[in-house]
Parts: structure tokens; C-alpha cells; sequence
């Protein structure tokens, strides 16, 4: 069994005799015995932590779940800082969701849930804060300001909370480098090991947005240079 994995710059090959195994077996053996200065992190082993998340053939997977096939190639995820081979900083992911308030703002202790309010965002507090949507987000290319899926996701998740004081607040808050900026590629729906879908969370900010009255900008752009929505030409 031979897999490739990037370390600086270099694609390095190694060979390793284990068939079945998970990437993560893979490199605690390619560490152990063959090469100790490579760095990957870990932690839970039951894809419960995130902390192994890292990309095969260019998509974002877990090293505990994902099975080692021959040939694999093995890199850190994008859009972060690697510190060193598959060791990558998340500060940069988790301090989006400090830019986009996604936290509870309850003042009243009155409010609570059923277990249908329950159900409402159930799937979003899944996330284990592996970075994959993060990671495989194409918008970061052109806008490294975006709040991305990663905080999005977890807005959604708060908005539709019942003892969210601060709806609007943080409809109001996410309109710029926000709902606005995703392309609605899916990329991070594919890769999420948990099935959330961020952009299904997206679209229901989107529309949370319109009920607020805001717009895509693009599409006011274009409506502002052919007419106004009462049907009044502005040319």
C-alpha cells in the first residue's frame, strides 16, 4: 500500500503493509515506524472530535473514518494555515463566528422549548468543528472576509431559535461578506461528515433576510438600472 502526502512544498511516498485500515492507522503507523517527524492531529478516533479532518484526492474527509485505498493522496485542508504537514491553525474559521454573533442572545428565562422547537435546528448543533465546509468552500478565493458556511450554518441555527432576541440583529449583521457571497455550490453540504447542509442554511437566511427587507446586492444593482420594483422605469 502506497499513499502520497504533502509536507511543505513535496509530495512524499510512502509505503506501508496495512489493507482495511483508516488513514488515521495509516499515519500512526507511517509516524511510528517510518517517518516520526510527520504531524498530523487527532483526538476522539470516533469521529466525534473533528480534529482529524484533513483532504484525500482533494476532498475534505475525517482520517478516523476514511479507509486508505492505494495511491491516495493526502494534503492539509485549505483555506487555514498549516503549521506543519497536516497540522493546520483553525483560528481563522473559529473567529468568524465571533464576526458573524452566532451565540444565543436570550434575555428571558421564560421562553422554552418543546421538542418540536427542538427539532427546528437540530441537525446544525451536530457540528463538530472539523472545518471541512470551511475547507472546501470556493469563495474564500476571492473574498477571505466571507463568514462562510462554517458560521453561517451556526447563525441559522440561533435565528431559528425561539429565545433569540436578536433576530434581526444578526439577520442585519451577516448581509455583508454574508448570505450574499455564497455561490450555493453545495461543496460544503458533500464534505460535511455530520449531513448538515449549509446551503439549505443559506437559503433560509437568505430568505429570513427578505422578510427584513434586505436583497442581494447584485440584484438590486441590476433592478436600480432597470426599474423599480413598483414597475416605474428608472432609465
Amino acid at each position: 500500500m502506497k499513499i502520497k502526502i504533502k509536507k511543505s512544498d513535496d509530495l512524499i511516498e510512502y509505503e506501508f503493509p496495512l489493507e482495511g485500515a483508516t488513514l488515521l492507522e495509516a499515519l500512526s503507523y507511517i509516524k511510528t515506524k517510518i517517518d516520526n517527524s510527520l504531524a498530523f492531529s487527532s483526538g476522539c478516533r470516533s469521529s466525534v472530535c473533528g480534529s482529524c479532518s484533513m483532504r484525500v484526492n482533494e476532498r475534505e474527509v475525517l482520517a478516523c473514518s476514511y479507509k486508505v485505498e492505494d495511491g491516495d493522496t493526502v494534503e492539509p485542508l485549505k483555506n487555514v494555515k498549516v503549521l506543519r504537514d497536516l497540522v493546520v491553525d483553525m483560528d481563522s474559521a473559529y473567529s468568524l463566528n465571533i464576526k458573524a454573533k452566532a451565540w444565543l442572545n436570550a434575555t428571558s428565562s421564560s421562553v422554552t422549548l418543546s421538542e418540536e422547537d427542538a427539532k427546528i435546528n437540530e441537525v446544525q448543533s451536530d457540528c463538530i468543528l472539523c472545518g471541512s465546509c470551511y475547507s472546501a468552500c470556493p469563495v474564500y478565493a476571492v473574498n477571505e472576509d466571507f463568514l462562510g458556511p462554517f458560521s453561517l450554518t451556526r447563525v441559522w441555527k440561533y435565528v431559528s431559535d425561539i429565545r433569540e432576541d436578536s433576530a434581526q440583529d444578526k439577520i442585519t449583521n451577516i448581509q455583508t461578506s454574508g448570505v450574499w457571497d455564497c455561490t450555493l455550490c453545495n461543496e460544503c453540504t458533500l464534505v460535511c461528515p455530520q449531513g448538515i447542509s449549509s446551503k439549505a442554511d443559506i437559503e433560509k437566511l437568505r430568505m429570513k433576510s427578505a422578510q427584513y427587507g434586505f436583497m442581494d446586492p447584485s440584484f438590486a444593482s441590476f433592478g436600480g438600472g432597470f426599474g423599480s420594483f413598483d414597475g416605474t422605469p428608472s432609465f
